[in-house]
């Protein structure tokens, strides 16, 4: 079950009577910090915590929480449906073995005898007929209750506390192989007590029951909880946007000394497939889930995902790196400008190495081999998991990564490094915002990172149907030696009228390896076409912008942030006076505009909307090509509208970023009211 967050405030506070907590909601903005040690040493070692054989590499399988919550979409044909298209699909093959019930699927009230209920208009056949078929095809069911006297929906289903044994009995005899144990309705009893009943419960069943902990991290799980449970949240609960994923991301990274085989780090489901992201943003979701270890629990309804989304679920390499049996978690080499490279130890001496673009724009992201943990080597053979081709290297670990883009590579010291072709590193440099009918200069690269030289080189750039795309120095090269680079400029022209928005380039280059091998590599760039503001002072919601990402929910035009669909908000209203123009964000928010370097001044009101009356704390920051020009402190809903006002004279790019403040972001409804720009 969902963990609250602000945009259910209205209806599902309720879900938490009784739980006595607060800060429920761990998420870090966009000034948290990459990494940070933890508390204090694990005491955790490789082996199993719980000495049961159970979660000897982190769970994989599926949840209905994510794409169904408690709508009627949610029931025995569901999940039997899953149950099939795990075998159909080759998703069983490729380890998924959980088909896991979350919250509703029980009756309100207990029987006379205090016994759970399944309801029988979602499962009419009960609970083990259920198990039965999902256990007919090789797999394991799943089922939720939560750590308190009612779970976390407000139609207010049974929970297990005083019940444990009970509980966890119907459990065992209906055959359920895994629990998800929620922390709503609490009644303040301490949480290692709560968790270590249940754990004592299932054990006396005598049945082999993988034990999910999910108190949302509150009271440090990772600290205590390894002989307790196989897998512990360790954050509020994800929601299906970037600004989640990335914050869940930042918060379990640190974690990874408390991870290993039957003890996990469990940053909470998958989103992928269900439409709140690109691909390109699902593939890093299922790269960094699986350089954490963590758990993989599919949240998409499969009866309705399309092949993009069976592709990333089913790759199989990816899932290698998450289901290691060494059960190390990656940890973090470096996350400079939004740069992160995550390198994860394998059990056979090799790395995966992430190379992951938090910005919004295409990154170099450049490491080592030796910084990623491998020992001294003549070269390394190099395993591009999504391309899934392999070549070799003298060392360096390098790619032009797309905004929000993951490369996931597997590298070794091999001695048989030269039976693969050099790696070679793509790049294209100047600036990727063109105005129509103006021709733009581009520089692409490529560079032999390998120890044998690249043969008959050759290199392209094309563009969108009707673009103009011209060399203006040599395309091809007969030879390109170890660590040398080919440059070639291209002149990059889109047609007048092209309307504004962001257009597709690919950067390919052909070559042969000493041996005849012919290797084929692209890289897919994205070109924006813009049009400088008009001359004056124009409000920046009238103007297109170059990109827009909100913590929860689109950033809106002249209206607050409504945290769901595009024209959810309301009036812009900061202490009382209501604005008619300006921009509503959700922290941690970033919103671009393209000014020419032709604009000298950006100003707004700034503060947090009344509609989320005392809660909320924002800091705001106006940012002029890559630097910061103007900021406020930490803004909170009880006072006023802030004037500021940047000079942004020269500036081909200007940022309006809304941080959380470092508090988490609830209830972060941040407005750039009557924003203007001067050009």
């Amino acid at each position: 079950m969902r963990h609250p967050h602000t945009r259910t405030t209205r209806t599902t506070r309720l879900r938490l009577a009784g739980a006595l907590t607060a800060g429920l909601l761990c998420t870090a903005g966009l000034a948290a910090p990459a990494v940070a040690a933890p508390t204090r040493a694990p005491a955790a070692s490789a082996a199993p915590a719980l000495a049961d054989g159970l979660a000897l590499t982190p769970p994989m399988g599926f949840n209905n929480w994510n794409s169904t919550h408690c709508r009627a979409d949610f029931d025995e044909a569901m999940v039997k449906g899953i149950a099939d298209l795990f075998v159909a699909k080759g998703l069983k093959d490729a380890g998924y073995r959980y088909v896991n019930l979350d919250d509703c699927w029980a009756l309100p009230n207990r029987d006379a005898d205090g016994k759970l209920v399944p309801d029988p208009a979602r499962f009419p056949n009960g609970i083990k007929a259920v198990a039965d078929y999902v256990h007919a095809k090789g797999l394991k069911l799943g089922i939720y209750t939560s750590a308190g006297t009612r779970t976390c929906n407000s139609a207010g289903f049974p929970g297990a506390l005083g019940h444990e044994y009970s509980d966890a009995r119907q459990f065992a005899d209906w055959g359920v192989d895994y629990l998800k144990y929620d922390n709503c309705n609490n009644q303040g009893v301490d949480a290692k007590k709560r968790y270590t009943t249940m754990r004592d419960a299932l054990r006396a069943t005598g049945r082999p029951i993988v034990y999910s902990i999910c108190e949302w991290g509150e009271n440090k799980p990772w600290e205590w909880a390894a002989d307790i449970g196989h897998l512990w949240r360790t954050t509020g609960d994800i929601s299906d946007n970037w600004g989640s994923m990335l914050s869940i991301l930042k918060q379990n990274l640190p974690l990874a000394p408390y991870a290993g085989p039957g003890h996990w780090n469990d940053p909470d489901m998958l989103e992928v497939g269900n439409g709140g992201m690109t691909d390109t943003e699902y593939r890093s979701h299922f790269s960094l889930w699986s350089v954490m270890a963590a758990p993989l629990l599919i949240g998409t309804d499969l009866r309705k995902a399309s092949q993009a989304t069976f592709d990333i679920l089913d790759n199989k390499e990816v899932v290698a790196v998450d289901q290691d049996p060494l059960g190390k978690q990656g940890t973090v080499v470096s996350s400079t400008g939004g740069r992160w490279v995550i390198a994860k130890e394998m059990k056979d001496g090799s790395r995966a190495v992430a190379l992951f673009n938090e910005s919004g724009t295409a990154q170099r992201i450049a490491t080592s081999a030796s910084a990623v943990g491998l020992p001294r080597a003549t070269a390394y053979t190099l395993r591009d998991l999504w391309q899934h081709s392999s070549s070799h290297t003298a060392g360096t670990i390098a790619a032009t990564v797309p905004a929000h883009g993951t490369v996931l590579l597997r590298l070794a010291a091999d001695p048989h490094w030269a039976a693969y072709p050099p790696a070679a590193e793509l790049g294209l440099a100047g600036s990727p915002l063109l105005e129509a009918a103006t021709p733009a200069a581009l520089t692409g690269t490529v560079t032999d990172l390998g120890r044998t030289p690249a043969r008959h080189v050759s290199v392209s750039l094309t563009g969108p149907a009707g673009w103009t795309v011209r060399p203006t120095t040599a395309t091809t090269a007969a030879t390109l030696p170890a660590g040398r680079t080919l440059r070639t400029g291209w002149r990059v022209t889109a047609p007048a009228g092209t309307p504004t928005g962001a257009y597709g380039l690919t950067l390919r280059t052909d070559y042969r390896s000493p041996s005849g091998q012919r290797v084929i590599t692209a890289l897919p760039l994205t070109a924006s076409v813009v049009v400088r503001p008009p001359a004056g002072t124009s409000y920046l919601s009238d103007l297109p912008w170059l990109s827009a990402a909100s913590g929860w929910g689109p950033v809106e035009r002249d209206t607050s942030n409504g945290e769901s669909a595009a024209g959810d908000g309301h009036p812009i209203t900061i202490g009382g006076t209501v604005y008619a123009k300006g921009l509503g964000a959700h922290a941690p928010s970033d919103i671009s505009y393209y000014t020419g370097a032709a604009c000298t001044k950006v100003s707004a009101d700034v503060g947090v909307d009344d509609e989320k009356g005392t809660q909320g704390t924002v800091t705001f920051e106006i940012w002029a090509d890559g630097t910061k020009v103007a900021s406020t402190g930490v803004l909170t809903n009880a006072m006023p509208a802030q004037p500021l006002t940047a000079d942004v004279t020269g500036a081909q790019v200007v940022h309006l970023v809304v941080t959380d403040a470092g508090d988490g972001n609830d209830s972060d409804h941040a407005d750039w009211a009557d924003a203007r720009v001067s050009c």
